[in-house]
């Protein structure tokens, strides 16, 4: 049995539990709304099933309530980000506004961000530039639980893109994608439903392919996108490597294996390279290329021509980037955000630590 929750119960409850944790009322609201849009876009892994995460290393003084954002260096177009150890949920909101900023005053802006925490589902950020007519992406590092093909051991992160392209009349394209052949939430999943893996996932210990998740999580690792080297996983690691480059290496934060771990996993992280986990941001004004308008008119045309592509056998449509998260926010907005036991069981918890009660579930569902 599951239990659905009304999701903008679940945000008051995150809302509280992060102030009663030090953080300042509205960047406890800014992360709750964050933490929300992953739960109602159906990525669960990435929701409110984290705030319990959040909450102990708030309570172990390794995240920074009260951050203090920096820009270190600035040009017009660009900046660098020093969040002050502080709430991704926080730091990744703020520093895209400035890339978004940046865009409509110079018609690009590009922030790259050190010293900060998990920041959330990647596609949130360029959701937020959709509603100024902005073309935005953002990507993130984060530890490693991906091996680089042909190895044996986590060394890169599975270092997610997110980019968004607004259409007119049709729903927005948005791509929110992993670097590895799938998050490491799907793993948590699995873990909890007591599910096998798919195959070409991930790898135990000695660099054999595992459906097993408990073997992954304990000295196994997740495989790049693509998988294999003959099914295109170098590819995968090129991705992630892109990534560790623009958001750690640029930036100062810490690269590859050297990202201390967000999850409880066993990753030794004894030598620091740089500070915290690093994001980057990019914006683009469509104005500066074509007419915003014209611009959304042809993406409504690609689309529409997409969505006209002859099905394959055992498939009833093509489907668009972007559309079962958009499915699922429809959904989980008027019905409720399902949580499965093991996330309620944390969240009770949370509850009882922080004195702030658990909301009643609106229905449970099998």
């Amino acid at each position: 049995m599951q239990e659905v929750v009304h999701h903008e119960l679940l945000r008051e409850f995150t809302t509280r539990v992060l102030v009663a944790c030090g953080v300042p009322d509205a960047d406890a609201e800014l992360s709750s709304r964050v933490l929300l849009a992953s739960d109602l876009r159906g990525i669960e892994s990435h929701g409110v099933a984290r705030l319990h995460l959040y909450v102990d290393w708030l309570a172990k003084g390794k995240i920074n309530p009260r951050a203090q954002i920096k820009v270190l260096r600035e040009t017009g177009s660009t900046a660098l980000v020093d969040g002050d150890n502080g709430l991704g949920l926080v730091v990744g909101p703020k520093a895209n506004l400035m890339a978004m900023e940046k865009a409509v005053a110079c018609g690009s802006g590009w922030v790259s961000v050190r010293n900060s925490n998990h920041y959330g589902i990647a596609g949130y950020y360029p959701l937020q530039a959709l509603q100024r007519d902005i073309i935005g992406w953002s990507m993130t590092n984060a530890s490693a639980q991906v091996t680089p093909i042909g190895g044996a051991e986590s060394m890169l992160g599975t270092n997610p893109i997110a980019i968004a392209f607004p259409g007119q009349k049709e729903p927005p394209i948005v791509i929110d994608m992993s670097t590895a052949v799938v998050a490491y939430g799907k793993i948590e999943i699995a873990h909890r439903k007591k599910t096998s893996l798919g195959p070409g996932w991930a790898t135990d210990e000695e660099g054999r392919p595992t459906v097993d998740p408990q073997k992954m999580m304990f000295g196994g690792a997740l495989l790049p996108l693509g998988s294999t080297l003959e099914q295109g996983g170098h590819k995968g690691t090129c991705l992630a490597v892109m990534v560790d480059m623009l958001t750690a290496v640029l930036s100062g934060a810490n690269w590859g294996p050297f990202v201390q771990p967000f999850a409880n996993r066993n990753i030794p992280t004894e030598k620091q390279v740089g500070k915290g986990i690093g994001h980057f941001f990019g914006a683009l004004q469509i104005e500066g290329f074509m007419d915003a308008g014209q611009f959304k008119n042809e993406v409504d045309a690609w689309i529409r021509t997409m969505r006209k592509t002859k099905p394959a056998a055992g498939s009833d449509k093509v489907r668009i980037p972007g559309d079962p998260e958009r499915e699922a926010e429809d959904k989980r907005t008027t019905e409720g955000i399902p949580l499965l036991p093991p996330v309620v069981a944390n969240l009770e918890k949370v509850a009882e630590k922080t004195g702030v009660p658990f909301p009643s579930p609106s229905v449970s569902e099998s």
